[in-house]
């Protein structure tokens, strides 16, 4: 078995339930000891300006400015698609701090070789 994880998200704040549920899976495989990349696509690359992935997205969901310190603290990495965040004319500098602009090539060279666990929201 792979000791790598991919969470594909292309969903941002318009459906936050959703964002949730990527952002738990990829804390639960960084705290556990995978090295996890989360690739933000679409709307999702907005979660990674600074800022941005703020609230609850339900009664009883864990906050998600919480799951972001979380997988940051469990070592977890984020690309962000750049066609897509250009596309928005988003400002780099504003990016968090376990985020860079990188796309699809970038994303199979960090997973190499080895077998990785994928989920896509």
């Amino acid at each position: 078995m792979g000791t790598k994880a991919v969470v594909s998200l292309t969903t941002g704040l318009e459906d936050p339930e959703k964002v949730t549920v990527a952002f738990l899976v990829a804390v639960g495989a960084a705290e556990t000891g995978r090295e996890t990349l989360m690739f933000l696509t679409k709307e999702a690359v907005r979660l990674a300006v600074q800022g941005t992935a703020v609230g609850v997205a339900c009664d009883g969901c864990p906050a998600l400015p919480d799951l972001l310190r979380r997988f940051e603290a469990a070592g977890g990495r984020y690309y962000v698609c750049p066609i897509c965040f250009n596309a928005k004319h988003l400002d780099a500098d504003a990016l968090i701090g376990n985020a860079e602009i990188q796309g699809t090539i970038p994303m199979w060279k960090w997973i190499g070789d080895e077998s990785a666990t994928t989920f896509s929201y």
